[in-house]
């Protein structure tokens, strides 16, 4: 029964600490200048370092960037790219059908022929000329962004990031976490065709909490030095706060039907939850059994980079 009300408890507090980068976002950027006025140089060392004081003064001026960065990311992906599909969707596409039945009133099955025609090939000039460009920029630029905000987050909280011992780890560890958190998504898609319906919709769900959760503590953990293998057990051996903590996000990104669309909301939303797990201190050690959901995609993603080594090494 402990166990059980421990497991409710971590559940609660993860998805209570998820929410609250909302309200760290608008007194984080506040605090770093107050920390950085007080590390400031006084009027005598500005007078004697003459001509570096101006470049103090812009870095100065720069490091207040965590809400300006946050409100980018709303103003990208929500005021260009979500408000473009739907302009295009609900109010250009609905126009052009009204001045075909206007045009074709005296024929309304010439107009409902053509327009069958027209309306796909607007679609797809649309989707490819717009939204795919746009979609690749904006997550160029969101993965930008959000890093930018994760450091500044981890500065501010926790000091100079640690990072991992060299440059080839460090390049081996990101390309590895890619790879398995790509087969995890394509795991979380998979168990969701299971037969019985409400069963797979909670086990895709379950996954795409635990991948959100690992999306946003990510930046923290990485920052500390810690290897991808520590950050995954860790996530395995505390699964109910981290089931928690990325439910906000994943029932959000799943209401839209459209994958783009979603890819929107979540764009908008992250960089929330980057500033939550950067402040939270998760519940451990309420649950004995560890949800061994990312075993599988480790063990493909082994085996997919030793056969890529492998052959590396041969030639």
């Amino acid at each position: 029964m402990d166990n059980v009300t421990g497991i409710i408890y971590a559940i609660c507090r993860g998805f209570v600490d998820s929410l609250k980068g909302a309200v760290v976002l608008f007194y984080m950027d506040k605090q770093i200048n107050e920390k950085l006025v007080r590390k400031s140089p006084t009027r005598l060392e500005i007078r004697r370092r003459d001509m570096n004081s101006p470049a103090k003064h812009n870095k100065l001026q720069k490091e207040s960037t965590v809400l300006r960065r946050a409100m980018q990311c709303c103003a990208l992906n929500g005021g260009v790219f979500w408000a473009s599909i739907l302009i295009f969707e609900c109010g250009l596409l609905p126009l052009l059908e009204y001045l075909l039945s206007v045009i074709f009133d005296h024929s309304p099955g010439m107009g409902l022929i053509v327009w069958s025609w027209i309306q796909p090939f607007l679609s797809l000039t649309f989707s490819t000329i717009w939204i795919l460009p746009l979609f690749l920029l904006s997550k160029i630029v969101n993965s930008l962004w959000f890093q930018d905000i994760a450091d500044r987050a981890y500065r501010y909280r926790q000091g100079r990031p640690l990072l991992l011992s060299s440059v080839s780890k460090l390049i081996a560890d990101t390309l590895f976490s890619i790879l398995v958190q790509a087969l995890f998504l394509g795991q979380g898609m998979l168990v969701s065709k299971v037969p019985l319906k409400p069963l797979g919709d909670i086990l895709a769900l379950v996954h795409m909490c635990l991948l959100y959760a690992l999306y946003a503590f990510e930046y923290k953990w990485f920052n500390m030095g810690w290897e991808l293998h520590r950050r995954l057990t860790f996530i395995e051996g505390n699964w109910p706060y981290f089931l928690g903590f990325g439910m906000p996000l994943a029932v959000l990104t799943q209401l839209p039907n459209s994958y783009v669309v979603s890819g929107c909301v979540f764009s908008i939303l992250f960089p929330l939850f980057i500033l939550s797990g950067n402040e939270a201190e998760p519940v451990t050690g309420v649950c004995d059994c560890q949800l061994k959901l990312f075993s599988p995609v480790i063990a493909i993603a082994n085996t997919l980079f030793n056969k890529t080594i492998g052959r590396a090494n041969r030639r």
